[in-house]
């Protein structure tokens, strides 16, 4: 169900301020799914407080594994490859995307069958990308045209080479934790870059992935062993600040963040935009480098985001939208894959933009919004349920001449429930 809770925005001359953002929403997935099929104890901490991640623990306590939530870590006691228990009822995986996909990896090679159910949200979205895969490998799965509710049948799978035809970092890892438990060698084979996160957790947990180029290949059978992590602060949370950062005269830091080189390509983007970044202090920690970053806002230019860039910025697209409250032209160009998100993001963004005053135009797979000639006045923009879409929103709304009110402003909870107390703290009248 859509929730219709909504937050008022008043207008805000600048920002100025230095924050943590929560743990990686991508990391705490891979991470709890992986400690989960390690040997041993393992502490995860500063592990992703939103309702998608939360989905992927309540999906992994009803396959038997044993979990100790805490104020700054949680607690997850492995039981190996193939040693997970059949649970009584479907798994629900919520609104988490990521939480179906990559648990569907997982499910294909046990001894037993599992349904994945979603929300309404989630129960719309496409899942033969992730199917094709696991069925060639040898598992089965029921999925009424393609889409959950997804009845996977494990069975004892067989190693594939695999090219998908669209880059997806979700389709990647399900297909590798899938290898995990498969006889000889998996390898996917990517059409782009996406962000690699399973393989550098993998590693981590005692695994090997090798990588040449765009291949991954995991081998069958492979030991896994419990570790104590700390997650860094999610860039895709970040971005929202680096954004309303940019806008003149206002200027963020934020510490502790995660800078993985296949989730950074905004930072490209805003100084492309005319904001000055500083990236520093980086360190590499459980294989994944963080840092701080710094973003001052300065001039402002026209962008022109272009489909070979998509596959980097996916997550951040929602964000870079916002950049057009700052008075500059914004158009993205191949990015059909927002169609199939939690909502329809390109009708969502350019229904919002318009509410709110902006001349913004729909494109088959992308959008146009034209800020140079035309400012936020405020008003009612509608997030549709989509935690990403309510908080470009509230950026965008930032720079408007009037209040502006943001319905299903409580969707944020599903990757960053702090965030509007955050603005609160970082808003210069």
């Amino acid at each position: 169900m859509i929730s219709r809770v909504a937050a008022t925005i008043e207008p805000a001359r600048r920002i100025v301020g230095r924050l943590h953002v929560p743990g990686d929403k991508s990391i705490s997935h891979r991470y709890a799914i992986l400690a989960a099929l390690a040997h041993g104890r393992s502490t995860l901490s500063n592990y992703a407080p939103g309702a998608d991640c939360q989905s992927t623990l309540a999906c992994l306590a009803r396959l038997g594994v044993e979990i100790e939530p805490g104020a700054r870590a949680i607690t997850v006691l492995g039981r190996g490859l193939r040693r997970l228990c059949s649970p009584q009822g479907p798994l629900d995986a919520g609104n988490s995307g990521t939480t179906m996909r990559l648990m569907a990896g997982v499910l294909a090679g046990q001894p037993f069958s599992a349904t994945l159910v979603g929300d309404e949200s989630l129960s719309r979205r496409p899942m033969r990308r992730v199917i094709a895969p696991l069925e060639q490998m040898g598992a089965r799965i029921e999925a009424a045209d393609g889409r959950p509710p997804l009845a996977v049948h494990g069975a004892a799978l067989h190693g594939i080479a695999y090219r998908p035809e669209v880059p997806s970092a979700q389709v990647k890892s399900a297909v590798l934790l899938a290898g995990l438990h498969a006889e000889g060698t998996t390898t996917i084979m990517e059409p782009a870059a996406t962000r690699d996160h399973t393989e550098r957790a993998l590693e981590e947990f005692g695994g090997h992935a090798a990588r040449s180029g765009l291949s991954v290949s995991v081998s069958g059978d492979q030991r896994l062993h419990s570790q104590s992590l700390t997650i860094p602060g999610d860039f895709s949370s970040a971005a929202f600040w680096l954004v309303a950062g940019a806008a003149p005269g206002s200027r963020v830091t934020i510490d502790d963040v995660g800078l993985n080189p296949t989730r950074t390509a905004l930072l490209g983007v805003l100084r492309r935009f005319g904001a000055r970044v500083d990236v520093f202090a980086v360190e590499n920690q459980a294989g994944e480098p963080r840092g701080t970053v710094t973003i001052e806002g300065n001039d402002t230019r026209p962008l022109d985001i272009t489909p070979d860039q998509i596959p980097g910025l996916i997550d951040e697209l929602p964000a870079i939208a916002a950049l057009a409250a700052c008075g500059a032209d914004v158009t993205v160009r191949g990015a059909q894959e927002l169609r199939v998100k939690e909502s329809d993001r390109i009708a969502t963004l350019v229904a919002g933009f318009r509410a709110l005053g902006l001349d913004a135009d729909e494109r088959p797979d992308g959008y146009s919004i034209r800020g140079a000639s035309s400012r936020p006045r405020g008003g009612v923009a509608d997030a549709q349920g989509d935690h990403r879409m309510a908080m470009a929103f509230a950026v965008a709304a930032l720079a408007a001449e009037g209040p502006s009110t943001i319905a299903g402003a409580d969707s944020v909870g599903i990757s960053y429930p702090g965030f509007f107390d955050t603005l609160a703290q970082l808003l210069m009248p």
